[in-house]
């Protein structure tokens, strides 16, 4: 099966050098026009594609198969290897973690906190993102495995995740970063662990970077309604995710949208795609930040889909919205006032 998948991927990879004509028409369907949003031709292909090979829900047909998939599937979709100054595993406490250092040494500094529902991921699959945002942000990053669930429910995967901000602002300079430059981000579940972490941190990181964030449990939006099913993360899988984490949807540390002290929080990055569910929670999570006095900046990737940044091995689009995210995200740890005005556009 893994060798099936490889060749199916090494496929999709000579696909995106076709036309977009051509690949919407090896999708086997119309392009995929929803809510004014065009689906990325490559994307479409993709998820044709997976849906033929049989591939349904994350966690299935079990969280340990589900987990060891998904691995492959982020090694197979990332491409070559982006280039870094250095790489270093090492410990903060009981955690695994990973070091990468830009080639220009004194930077700017980011704990970076892998997605995937709180119950998938490690630092192999997010490995190329993290390499991207040091490469092309000019930053350290450093990556950590917190405990997954449903083994390690809430608040396990929060606990690490302090324990990480903490040792990390602690130990910033002798990795050779700015102690001032220190911020936090991750994607999905990783971007709920940082916001969440941002709030009640008693040292503020500098920024905090929230790529499709997952925010709020307590309800469903439009977003849900319109991209429930065939495009990667279904209402289904998060479902699955939200049983294994078993945090109660009200509180505020499991559903950052319903906090009622988000003034408190850094600057925020807070980036969506346009064919996710968790969409319309990100982007309004972003207006209530704004709302509540904190300086935020906003982008939607409308073409492409929740987990794109998975995607820059063999979704052209995909590996370009990366590379500008990291860049975004070095203006705002860069910024005097932490947050580029002129730069970062509301959605």
């Amino acid at each position: 099966m893994h060798l099936r998948n490889r060749l199916a991927y090494l496929g999709a990879r000579f696909v995106s050098r076709l036309p977009n004509k051509v690949q919407v028409r090896l999708s086997g369907s119309p392009p995929i026009l929803i809510d004014g949003q065009l689906l990325d031709p490559q994307v479409q292909f993709l998820i044709c594609m997976r849906l033929k090979m049989g591939i349904r829900g994350w966690l299935e047909p079990t969280v340990e198969r589900g987990r060891a998939r998904y691995r492959r599937e982020a090694l197979d979709f990332r491409g070559p290897m982006t280039k870094v100054s250095e790489v270093h595993d090492f410990a903060i406490g009981d955690l695994r973690a990973r070091h990468y250092a830009p080639f220009p040494a004194s930077a700017p500094l980011t704990l970076y906190l892998h997605g995937g529902g709180f119950a998938l991921c490690d630092l192999e699959s997010h490995d190329e993102i993290c390499r991207i945002l040091c490469r092309h942000g000019g930053m350290h990053v450093i990556a950590i495995e917190y405990r997954l669930a449903p083994e390690h429910p809430f608040p396990a995967a929060l606990d690490d995740t302090m324990t990480a901000l903490n040792w990390t602002q602690d130990h910033a300079s002798e990795l050779g970063a700015n102690p001032n430059r220190v911020g936090i981000g991750g994607d999905s579940a990783g971007g709920n662990l940082a916001t969440v972490a941002a709030r009640i941190a008693p040292r503020k990181p500098r920024a905090q970077l929230l790529i499709y964030p997952a925010v709020d449990a307590t309800q469903l939006r439009r977003s849900h309604e319109l991209f429930g099913s065939g495009f990667l993360l279904t209402n289904a899988d998060r479902e699955k995710f939200e049983q294994c984490y078993g945090a109660d949807p009200n509180n505020p540390c499991a559903s950052p949208l319903v906090a009622m002290d988000l003034a408190q929080g850094p600057p925020a990055l807070v980036i969506t795609a346009g064919f996710d569910i968790l969409r319309d929670e990100g982007e309004a999570y972003a207006e209530k930040l704004r709302a509540a006095g904190v300086a935020v900046g906003a982008k939607r990737y409308a073409s492409l889909p929740h987990g794109f940044m998975h995607l820059t091995g063999i979704v052209p689009a995909a590996q370009k919205a990366t590379i500008e995210i990291a860049r975004l995200w070095r203006s705002v740890l860069d910024s005097r006032n932490t947050a580029n005005r002129r730069l970062l556009r509301p959605l």
